[in-house]
C-alpha cells in the first residue's frame, strides 16, 4: 500500500468522524451544536443546519438600529423565551415593553443591561456565556477589537447559548472569527440580506426578506433584492422596538452573580 493510499485513508476515515468539524466549500456546512429555526422557512434554507446556531458568535451587520433586526430574530426568541431568559446588552435605547408583550414574549424572561464602559460590556457578555444563564444574548457593540471577538467566540462555543452580535455594516470589510455574518439594509416592508460570511457556497447577491407586521401574517418568502430598493429608516414605523422613556436598566456592577 503506498503512502499516498496510507493517507487517503487517513483523511476519509477523520472526515467520517467529523462530521460537524469539516466541510467543502462548495456544500452547504452544519453544525454539533443545537438550532433554533428564524421562524422563516425561506431564510432557514439559506443557514447551515436550517437556522441560527447556538454556541456560536453570530453577526448581524446593520445599516442602522432599528430596520427590522429585532422582528427578524423574534421567531427564535420567541421560542427561547418559552424556556430560558432572553440577556439584551448596550441595547442603543430603552426596550420598549409594550412591544415585547406584544409579540407574546414574557416580560421575565427578558434581562437588559447597560454599562458605561465598553471593557465591563465585554466582561458581561462573556460571564453570561460561560455560566450558561441565558438561553439568548444579543450584544449591541460599535467598536470591538479582533482579540475581543475571539474572546466571545471561544466563550460561546463553551456554552449553550444563541449568541447574536449587533454591529455596523461598515464592519463587514474587517475580518472576524464568526462563522455566521449576515449584513441587513432596510426595503420596504422587509430587509435586504448580504450573506457576508457562512459555512456553505457564497451567495454573491443579497436577498430580500419580507417581515410580517402582524403575528397573523403568512410566513415569508425571498426574492431578489434588486426588485425592493432600499429605504430610509423613516420607512419602516412597524420595526420600532426601542423606546427612549422606560425605567433604569440594570448594571454590571449590581447584577446578581447568579446572572453573571
Amino acid at each position: 500500500m503506498s503512502a499516498q493510499h496510507s493517507f487517503n485513508s487517513g483523511v476519509q476515515q477523520v472526515v467520517s468522524q467529523l462530521p460537524h468539524a469539516i466541510w467543502r466549500a462548495d456544500q452547504m456546512g452544519s453544525y454539533s451544536s443545537a438550532i433554533t429555526s428564524s421562524g422563516y422557512p425561506a431564510l432557514d434554507a439559506e443557514l447551515p443546519n436550517q437556522g441560527w446556531p447556538a454556541s456560536s458568535l453570530i453577526e448581524l451587520l446593520v445599516q442602522q438600529n432599528g430596520i427590522g433586526e429585532m422582528q427578524l430574530l423574534r421567531p427564535a426568541l420567541a421560542a427561547i423565551a418559552k424556556q430560558r431568559r432572553i440577556a439584551l446588552v448596550q441595547l442603543p435605547h430603552v426596550p420598549q415593553i409594550a412591544s415585547w408583550m406584544s409579540w407574546g414574549l414574557p416580560i421575565e424572561s427578558l434581562l437588559w443591561i447597560k454599562t458605561t464602559r465598553t471593557a465591563d460590556a465585554l466582561w458581561t457578555v462573556e460571564q453570561i456565556l460561560r455560566n450558561g444563564s441565558c438561553g439568548a444574548l444579543l450584544f449591541w457593540q460599535t467598536h470591538v477589537r479582533s482579540e475581543s471577538l475571539r474572546r466571545l467566540h471561544l466563550a460561546a462555543q463553551g456554552s449553550e447559548t444563541t449568541f447574536w452580535m449587533i454591529r455596523p455594516l461598515a464592519n463587514a470589510q474587517d475580518s472576524s472569527p464568526s462563522p455566521l455574518r449576515l449584513g441587513l439594509r432596510p426595503a420596504r416592508s422587509g430587509i435586504a440580506i448580504d450573506m457576508i460570511k457562512r459555512r456553505g457556497p457564497q451567495r454573491a447577491e443579497p436577498f430580500y426578506l419580507m417581515l410580517p407586521t402582524m403575528p397573523s401574517t403568512p410566513l415569508p418568502t425571498l426574492v431578489p433584492s434588486t426588485l425592493v430598493p432600499s429605504l430610509s429608516l423613516s420607512s419602516f414605523p412597524d420595526h420600532a422596538f426601542l423606546d427612549k422613556r422606560a425605567l433604569a436598566a440594570a448594571t454590571a456592577r449590581n447584577l446578581s452573580p447568579a446572572l453573571v
